[in-house]
């Protein structure tokens, strides 16, 4: 059978649990499927909520966990999942019956005729030790941890990284250089370099724009002043 698909926190939602925290009630939410890292289902209590309302923006504690974490409206619910059903266990086997004793036919009975003795049975071949049990396997090595990389711009042509390592976020809204983030995108595929350079090439333009407006203020204020000195 399917599972049903857990909705994620809409808009209602999320002022439901805005207002929680306001009153001082951290509410509790629920993983769905599409949480990275976490098991679909477990339960955690929202703590915060960072600005800007966009991304993984709302920090919450695991149930049994002491990190904190941000997930996105995503990747949690309000709607508790339902218990897994425990499989009965099968039906004991019935235990087997004696077979009841044959009958006594005869009370008498006749004498045994005489059985010519047996040849004397062949030694047995002597045992074979058992072959040395194999060494046991070496321990398994950990399955390494995933790690997600995200890099995130603002109008004003400023990046920051993000990195999470399994379900622990190591690192959250870092500044890094653009021109840092250029350089790695021209050593990725072109279509990154591409969307890359669109952000930046849209930041350089505002920048120029804002440089030349504070270079005519700045003329304008000298000539004001050379006036008033002349």
């Amino acid at each position: 059978m399917a599972k049903a698909k857990q909705s994620s926190l809409s808009a209602e939602d999320l002022d439901h649990l805005r207002a929680e925290l306001a009153e001082g009630r951290p509410p509790v939410v629920w993983f769905t499927s599409a949480a990275v890292g976490v098991e679909a289902g477990r339960s955690a209590k929202v703590l915060a909520f960072t600005d800007p309302p966009e991304g993984d923006y709302i920090q919450v504690r695991p149930t049994g966990d002491k990190d904190e974490l941000s997930f996105s409206p995503g990747e949690l619910t309000l709607k508790k999942p339902a218990p897994r059903r425990k499989t009965p266990p099968p039906p004991p086997r019935p235990e087997p019956v004696a077979a009841a004793p044959a009958p006594i036919e005869h009370l008498y009975t006749p004498e045994p005729k005489p059985v010519p003795p047996k040849p004397a049975p062949k030694p047995a071949p002597a045992a074979t030790p058992a072959a040395a049990p194999a060494r046991a396997a070496g321990r398994k090595q950990p399955k390494p941890a995933e790690v997600t990389v995200t890099l995130t711009s603002t109008a004003e042509g400023e990046w920051t990284v993000d990195v999470q390592t399994g379900a622990k976020r190591v690192l959250k809204n870092a500044p890094i250089a653009a021109s840092a983030v250029a350089q790695a995108a021209k050593l990725l595929l072109p279509e990154v370099d591409e969307a890359v350079e669109t952000v930046l090439s849209a930041a350089r333009e505002r920048h120029l724009a804002r440089v030349e407006q504070l270079r005519a203020e700045l003329e304008a204020a000298q000539r004001a002043l050379d006036e008033l000195t002349g």
